[in-house]
């Protein structure tokens, strides 16, 4: 029950992190030949870039319980980021990069949502009581099948009809991904076997 802007650790790590973030932004930004235009392009970057959490700690600024919770969405956010940016880099083709796109965009979606859906509802909610409760609800939503537990706040009925939406959207692409995936592999079979 320690805030984790009181740990020492925790809060030199996202330093020196957000440190990193900052010195790759402006060394780009130095070495770019168009700088309006890097500026345009990579201002989210620059945002999540920025240390908020030593800010707040250098300033004293108290939050209640609930902000310093989604206070911890901000190192979040900027792993994200960059977990996009790895993806990217490891593509190796269209299809894969915009399938591994998905894939990870439902996984964040997945994960923040079941998050606040906790912060919110297990107060109010008999059937969240953990986290893994929220998880389960999160994941079940997202497949459209539903699950035993059901938003009580408003927040989390919302939050249930875009895991729904997504769900559809985002399975259909997963099984195109497939079907590419198998008519690559037949293309090729019928090739080796030409005499």
């Amino acid at each position: 029950n320690i805030s984790f802007l009181n740990q020492g650790n925790y809060m030199e790590i996202q330093l020196w992190i957000c440190s990193f973030f900052m010195f790759d932004f402006w060394l780009e930004f130095v070495l770019s030949d168009h700088k309006w235009k890097y500026l345009r392009n990579r201002f989210i970057f620059f945002l999540v870039s920025i240390p908020y959490l030593n800010i707040f700690s250098y300033l004293n600024l108290n939050f209640s319980s609930e902000t310093y919770y989604f206070l911890r969405f901000i190192p979040l956010v900027r792993s994200g980021y960059a977990l996009a940016i790895v993806v990217g880099w490891l593509s190796y083709n269209k299809i894969s990069s915009l399938f591994i796109s998905y894939v990870t965009m439902l996984m964040a979606t997945v994960y923040f949502s079941s998050l606040i859906f906790f912060v919110l509802e297990h107060a109010v909610n008999p059937m969240v009581t953990r986290y893994t409760d929220a998880l389960w609800w999160a994941f079940m939503d997202v497949t459209t099948v539903g699950s035993n537990i059901y938003a009580v706040t408003v927040t989390g009925k919302i939050l249930s009809v875009v895991l729904a939406a997504l769900g559809m959207m985002m399975f259909p692409i997963f099984t195109v991904y497939v079907t590419s995936l198998l008519q690559k592999f037949n293309a090729q079979d019928k090739e080796t076997q030409k005499p």
